[in-house]
């Protein structure tokens, strides 16, 4: 899924004024500060949309689809449905097509008409990131078990896809599977080590399997910011409060064969977790 960690969860129209208020650090964990007394980034969008408006549309559907997609990428989300509406209106609709208008009513809050244009990915070449942005929706309504079931589906089409991998991890961190969480996050780690939404999961992995000391080793050397930290701190919370609630559904005898919850509320046994220092090796170039 910001999250200041990482999960894009929450829309970034509602992700902006609370950033990633965390709860799906779904968005970057590093935000650039503004600097200097130029344009503010509103001014800069509203600037950029009415250039879209006025400029004469591509004469070619892969230009096109390029300028939409670059639209998106500056979060011009509602002007990206208008140009995705013209486009369709000209070449028809197609899977890419179907992704940009998900991914644009996600990003809207408009989660119903999402998961539904979602769906029609499912079917295509696209299905994984139509099970992606299943998951994210799942995930952004705190259906983190059905999040992480959809997540599933987009790793096994997408197996090297390393935000895939991420979210993956996340959503099952955020339904009190630390274990679960491992896999998914180192190999997340190894695939794409400079990605600060990663990085941010993997932190958050340390402090719910109870490696307080690494995760703020990884912290000071990733530099993140105190509110980053205080984001990063708030969902482990999260995590423990879940662990505790999926230790007491469980079994007596599962209880006994994965480990009691410890007294800080995080997943104690660590039986086959790799040694913090090569957690850490991964981020120090």
């Amino acid at each position: 899924m910001a999250y200041c960690l990482s999960f894009e969860f929450v829309p970034r129209a509602a992700r902006g004024a609370s950033m990633l208020a965390v709860c799906a650090l779904l968005a970057a964990c590093a935000s650039k500060d503004l600097a200097g007394y130029g344009v503010g980034p509103q001014a800069e969008r509203a600037a950029m949309a009415q250039r879209a408006n006025q400029d004469p549309k591509p004469d070619t559907p892969g230009v096109y689809l390029g300028l939409i997609d670059q639209m998106q990428a500056q979060g011009l989300y509602f002007a990206s449905l208008a140009h995705i509406d013209a486009y369709e209106k000209q070449y028809g609709v197609s899977p890419d097509t179907n992704l940009l208008r998900a991914d644009a009513l996600r990003m809207t809050d408009q989660p119903a008409a999402a998961a539904d244009a979602y769906a029609l990915l499912l079917k295509t070449p696209l299905a994984a990131r139509g099970y992606r942005g299943l998951g994210l929706i799942a995930g952004a309504a705190g259906d983190f078990a059905r999040a992480a079931q959809q997540l599933e589906q987009a790793a096994r089409l997408e197996p090297t896809d390393a935000a895939i991998l991420s979210d993956l991890g996340y959503a099952r961190l955020r339904e009190g599977d630390v274990n679960g969480a491992r896999v998914p996050l180192m190999k997340a780690g190894e695939l794409d080590q400079n990605n600060p939404k990663i990085v941010s999961n993997v932190v958050l992995y340390l402090l719910a399997n109870g490696e307080q000391s690494q995760a703020l080793a990884v912290m000071n050397q990733q530099k993140l910011t105190p509110e980053v930290r205080t984001a990063i701190r708030s969902d482990a919370a999260k995590i423990a409060a879940a662990g505790r609630a999926r230790t007491r559904a469980q079994p007596a005898s599962a209880q006994q064969q994965f480990g009691q919850t410890g007294a800080a509320g995080t997943v104690a046994s660590v039986q086959g977790i790799e040694p913090a220092p090569r957690v850490l090796q991964r981020f120090a170039q």
